[in-house]
């Protein structure tokens, strides 16, 4: 069956799309009451997704009126962005998944909050503003994804987050390896600065989206009772391989960190170089100055004024201070610097 065509907005009562699944068959988009209609009547052992917008005003109202969410869910969405986390309430799987906007820029900004509520035969999500994770998830799904369960939509929603983290790893590290291979070929002009946000980000990244061992370890070691053991083994290996993403952020978070030591040194030493030079003219200047300013003043008894031979003479003895000061200056020069 042909699925309508896919739309970004959001109806009167903030539901972006609604999707019925059965059992073997490809997903089905139907209306917010099409949705409600068959989680009143449907007996095909399927279950109803339903994806809203947060910012709408009516979403939080229209869930309250046509749905029986556990109370925790609604306090997680007042609870603001905090640290992924799967949680079991009543027979329900409220899950609070960090991810990242569409046009992510590598701010720490870019990282918004996506809301679910799983039951037996419904899964709710709902967002702020669009998501790169869910909205992959809904492509999958519209291109035909049979998905058995809601903890197997869950599982593959959270496949996707990995993704999409894996995606921000492997550009980060293409950035990393191009500033590494400047820095060994001594034409670095890349700004310590832009290297701090890219850590920041990371640090950011790992610290919302790493899930919470503890509320996982309670999920998987007393599921609802209507989830399987086979979607219990999937919802494993979709957390293990999130750990193993956030595994290699911190991988390079720690490369980051070594070529910020690395940047510092190389600032540090072309100052060092700047501040020698400065100083050695600066020594050399110090006898020709001191004399300009004892010549020139308008005092008697200056000597070698009657002189003929006067001005050679103090340029002499110039040279001679000149030579004794560069001397000193370079004597505790290590040559190899």
């Amino acid at each position: 069956m042909l699925n309508p065509p896919e739309s970004y907005g959001a109806d009167a009562s903030g539901l972006i799309c609604a999707y019925q699944f059965c059992p073997d068959s490809p997903a089905r988009q139907v209306s917010g009451t099409q949705a409600l209609h068959c989680l009143q009547h449907d007996e095909s052992n399927g279950f109803v997704w339903l994806h809203l917008n947060l910012s709408h005003v009516a979403t939080e109202k229209w869930l309250r009126e046509h749905l029986q969410l556990p109370v925790e869910f609604y306090e997680a969405l007042h609870e603001g962005s905090r640290s992924t986390r799967i949680e079991h309430a009543d027979q329900h799987l409220i899950a609070i998944i960090n991810d990242v906007v569409h046009d992510f820029s590598y701010e720490a900004s870019d990282i918004s909050t996506l809301w679910v509520c799983a039951s037996e035969n419904l899964i709710v999500t709902v967002r702020r503003t669009f998501l790169k994770s869910v909205d992959r998830l809904r492509q999958a799904v519209n291109q035909g994804a049979q998905l058995q369960s809601t903890a197997e939509l869950l599982s593959h929603l959270l496949h996707d987050q990995a993704d999409v983290l894996t995606g921000i790893v492997r550009q980060l590290n293409r950035q990393v390896d191009d500033t590494e291979d400047a820095l060994l070929a001594g034409r670095l002009n890349h700004k310590r600065a832009r290297l701090g946000q890219k850590r920041r980000v990371l640090v950011r990244l790992q610290r919302l989206l790493a899930p919470e061992p503890a509320a996982l370890f309670r999920l998987l070691q007393k599921p609802p009772r209507w989830m399987s053991d086979d979607a219990r083994q999937e919802l494993r290996q979709a957390t293990e391989e999130f750990a193993e993403v956030l595994r290699d952020m911190h991988s390079l978070q720690e490369r980051i960190k070594l070529l910020q030591e690395e940047l510092a040194t190389v600032v540090n030493e072309q100052n060092n170089r700047s501040l020698f030079v400065l100083t050695i003219v600066t020594v050399l200047a110090l006898p020709i100055n001191l004399t300009a300013g004892l010549m020139g003043m308008n005092v008697g008894g200056i000597p070698f004024a009657q002189n003929e031979y006067g001005f050679w003479i103090v340029v002499l003895m110039l040279a001679i201070a000149t030579g004794i000061a560069a001397w000193l200056a370079f004597r505790r020069r290590d040559p190899d610097a």
